[in-house]
């Protein structure tokens, strides 16, 4: 975390000195709060596979690997192969574009936008496309060590402030190829899966180069319209339920989870209309007004959630299971609430109510912040003194500085 949020401070102040400053204060703390709900929510294993790596590496393994570097090469080129094809599937099919749709909500492209990762993947479906190191007798120890490797690997070509780089625009996934899978101009939709390799691409049909007659508009063509990470992660599948349970018949009942993503039954566009992007050159991004006072809240809000975070993760191994996701509860409706409140919505009221009582009693029922006491005496009178601070700056701000018909807002 200290090292992403280093590059990404450092990325801002270059951009800022260079008169091209590509990311927005509050578009980046949506981006870091979304990189915090990823982070706990994989610490917490909310998630399954419905076939394992083990099983495969012990059932189906044809050779017996010792440890070396050969075995991580092969490790890593093969995690990139189902890399690029989770990654295309993800963008072609209904129902798996809702774990992605996330990483692609930012109307920005920046080092911060690469932390938008999702927490609503529950099923792994797809280490099938691990079976080449499984029969060549990879170990899963192996493969646990290179995946998280290989996905910190995909954070630096998430800027605007790096070129093309000559040779290796033919070998590696660059900034520039990537700029392009991001853009929802019509020549770039759908483009460069690679996370490593760019030559995937090149040999399955999906690679597009960055014109420079076409500069790369980002986001999603159904814009999120909301700084909240949770909720972005569950829009599409909320859409999905909604045209499926409309669907007259059980044939697109069936089958709008498995068509191209995008897809809805004919007529549903003029029946149920959505809020979609037609003009990429000619369209509003979303930026809510905000007073200096609750950008800078908004800050320190995301500084105080991480310290929170990071205390998690420091004592991972002291707190009992069932405490942890108590622990994680909260973090999610710490950021449920702070991002309502960056989004304007009065409902944020509710929220940081919801999540103070929630905090409060956590400290009452057991005397103790998941055994912060133990670090300091007056760790239980701070914590509540900064709960009882937030709701109020929370009510300051509800009452001050928000619309009165907040859904006029947002029906313009």
């Amino acid at each position: 975390m200290p090292i992403f949020l280093l590059l990404i401070v450092i990325e801002k102040i270059y951009g800022y000195s260079k008169g091209n400053d590509t990311a927005p204060l509050m578009d980046t703390v949506s981006s870091l709060n979304s990189g915090i709900t990823n982070s706990v929510k994989d610490v917490l294993g909310i998630s399954i596979s419905i076939l394992s790596y083990e099983w495969m590496v012990s059932n189906l393994a044809l050779l017996t690997m010792k440890n070396s570097v050969i075995i991580y090469i092969i490790a890593f080129f093969v995690i990139d192969f189902y890399g690029y094809w989770t990654h295309r599937w993800a963008h072609q099919i209904n129902i798996f574009w809702n774990k992605h749709a996330i990483h692609h909500s930012s109307e920005e492209f920046n080092l911060s936008c690469a932390l938008r990762q999702s927490i609503s993947s529950f099923v792994n479906l797809f280490t099938f496309l691990l079976l080449p190191a499984a029969i060549l007798g990879v170990p899963a120890m192996v493969i646990s060590i290179v995946l998280p490797l290989h996905l910190f690997l995909q954070f630096w070509y998430h800027t605007r402030h790096i070129g093309k780089l000559g040779i290796l625009e033919k070998i590696i996934v660059t900034p520039s190829h990537h700029r392009v899978h991001h853009a929802i101009n019509k020549e770039y939709l759908d483009k460069n899966h690679g996370q490593i390799f760019i030559f995937w691409d090149k040999w399955f049909g999906t690679f597009q180069e960055e014109l420079a007659a076409v500069p790369p508009v980002y986001g999603i063509t159904r814009p999120a319209q909301t700084w909240n990470p949770i909720k972005i992660n569950f829009q599409h599948l909320w859409l999905l339920c909604k045209d499926a349970w409309h669907a007259k018949s059980w044939k697109d009942k069936f089958r709008i989870w498995f068509m191209p993503t995008g897809w809805r039954p004919e007529g549903f566009e003029e029946k149920y209309p959505i809020d979609k992007i037609e003009n990429v050159y000619n369209f509003e991004k979303y930026n809510p007004t905000h007073s200096l006072k609750l950008r800078n809240w908004s800050i320190i809000q995301l500084f105080i959630t991480l310290g929170f975070v990071s205390y998690m993760f420091a004592n991972i191994a002291t707190i009992p299971l069932p405490n942890l996701f108590l622990y994680g509860a909260f973090i999610f409706l710490t950021i449920y609430s702070t991002t309502e409140l960056m989004d304007t919505n009065p409902n944020a009221m509710f929220w940081e109510g919801f999540r103070i009582l929630f905090g409060i009693g956590i400290i009452i029922y057991y005397q103790d912040w998941f055994g912060l006491l133990a670090i300091s005496e007056w760790s239980n009178y701070i914590l509540m003194i900064y709960f009882f601070i937030s709701f109020f700056i929370t009510l300051y701000f509800v009452n001050n500085e928000f619309p009165d018909d907040y859904s006029m807002q947002y029906s313009k």
